[in-house]
């Protein structure tokens, strides 16, 4: 699975030395990070959109299209910011084996000490 996540980042990474005029990629990285959170932002829309949908009519084709959208805007913002789904991943590794109430408290402790610093 993570090659898929692996192969697609090689791809967004070429894309910012491709000509936007030629790849939707290229263009968005040329826009900018606002664009590219504009367009983030559509696909969680549209997302939370289809979750709802296919929470009616249980057929999830189209939450399963969408979330795909938000998972590749998402990595273009990774890239674009010098980073990728290694990193995503490799935060979810070290979460893994942690309940959900135990990383929250983590995080709400570290928040803590860095308002105390």
């Amino acid at each position: 699975m993570s090659d898929i996540l692996e192969q697609l980042a090689q791809v967004l990474e070429q894309r910012k030395n491709d000509d936007p005029d030629s790849s939707y990629v290229a263009g968005l990285y040329q826009k900018g990070l606002n664009k590219i959170l504009e367009k983030v932002g559509e696909e969680t829309t549209e997302t939370l959109l289809a979750a709802k949908d296919a929470e009616r009519s249980g057929d999830v084709d189209d939450l399963v299209y969408e979330t795909a959208d938000l998972w590749f805007h998402s990595l273009i913002m990774l890239a674009h910011l010098g980073t990728g789904p290694d990193a995503i991943l490799n935060e979810l590794g070290r979460r893994f084996g942690l309940s959900g109430l135990e990383e929250k408290a983590a995080r709400s402790a570290g928040a803590d000490e860095n308002r105390d610093s």
